[in-house]
């Protein structure tokens, strides 16, 4: 059984069990380089509008040298836009906010859309060309490399709600979703049909799954209230899965959502989503019993392993009973790819990353 098959029976694409848990992992630009050198692999970066993203889709063929199931690619940076550095250390991307890295992730220190008020404002702004030239020519050269063998993702992660806040600022957009301003339902369409458009060139090129990502949850609760998302969010996802089920009928739409948000599931299974990620582990209604008992049937599950404390500072057999945990809980009669609950970061060590992969892989054989 090939990487390819094992995804697929995991997320119940193909009938019966897959022969283990497939495994997936992201890393951060030091281990990257770490392992590349390490393991004599070339280490390539894909660099993506929005920077964090990068590491979602970059160094494939060091990640599946390592033992991941998955390969990850998304829309690259045009090749006409080039990124200056400024001398405070901040930079535009290329939707036009403007950047700086902190201690983990990027940051936005400017807004270009600080200041919307109108639709108006929202239609006189311009995202990056999806047509520019290099857009997918990453994605295109990786669909054709491993297309066989392995279950390829298209990843347009920071969708609607994440792209809408990097624009114009969360607190703003809050304030003013609650307000019903003018501006926020057109911009929720703007964003959507910018990632549709995105979404739709990654099918072309060949991928299996298209992987959302915006964030309604924090360590405790929702964002936002569950009529809020119902109204002027739920109704853009539909239509996006809706035009990439048109395009491609197979196609396996994939949400990733941080925080604390079992109270929208059904929801999200109403939108389309058949896979969640990262099922975000020590967050009310996340329990691993709890999510194969109240969603199993709805959802197959990837991820689910604490990346902010367990991997960098528990004991190798907090690690070990962690994986068994919920292998033996979300895994059960399929439905479940085991991976981290977002990128490992310089903080986890090298061994360790490579004793997570052996304990997955040791643990998990059906």
């Amino acid at each position: 059984m090939n990487s390819r098959e094992r995804v697929l029976k995991a997320f119940k694409r193909m009938p019966g069990l897959p022969d283990r848990i497939p495994v997936q992992f992201d890393l951060c630009r030091q281990l990257a380089d770490h392992f590349g050198e390490k393991l004599g692999v070339e280490v390539n970066y894909t660099d993506n509008p929005y920077e964090d993203v990068t590491y979602r889709i970059s160094c494939n063929e060091l990640r599946l040298a390592m033992g991941s199931d998955v390969v990850v690619t998304g829309a690259s940076v045009s090749d006409n836009y080039r990124i200056v550095i400024e001398e405070d250390g901040t930079w535009l991307n290329e939707y036009g906010m403007r950047m700086r890295q902190g201690d983990i992730y990027v940051e936005v220190v400017n807004y270009p859309l600080a200041n919307a008020e109108t639709k108006a404002d929202i239609q006189a702004f311009r995202f990056p060309d999806p047509e520019a030239p290099g857009r997918f020519k990453d994605a295109e050269a990786l669909v054709k490399k491993y297309k066989d063998d392995y279950l390829i993702f298209g990843d347009i992660e920071v969708t609607i709600f994440s792209l809408a806040h990097q624009l114009v600022g969360m607190e703003k957009l809050l304030i003013d979703m609650m307000m019903e301003a003018e501006y926020v339902v057109p911009l929720f369409e703007a964003c959507a049909e910018y990632q549709t458009q995105i979404g739709l060139r990654l099918i072309e090129k060949g991928v299996d799954a298209i992987w959302f990502g915006d964030d309604f949850g924090t360590q405790v609760s929702l964002i936002i209230p569950p009529e809020t998302f119902r109204e002027q969010l739920k109704p853009h996802y539909k239509k996006m899965i809706d035009r990439f089920k048109e395009a491609k009928p197979d196609i396996i739409p994939i949400l990733h959502c941080d925080g604390a948000v079992a109270e929208l599931l059904d929801d999200i299974r109403e939108i389309g989503f058949e896979v969640f990620n990262p099922v975000q582990p020590g967050v009310p209604g996340h329990l691993p019993q709890d999510m194969k008992d109240n969603f199993g049937d709805k959802f197959a599950f990837w991820g689910a392993i604490d990346q902010q404390d367990l991997l960098p500072n528990g004991t190798d057999e907090e690690l070990e009973n962690d994986i068994i945990e919920k292998i033996t809980i979300l895994g059960k009669s399929g439905g479940y790819m085991i991976a981290p609950a977002h990128i490992i970061q310089n903080d986890v060590t090298p061994e360790r990353v490579l004793r997570f992969i052996e304990l997955c892989k040791m643990h998990g054989k059906y």
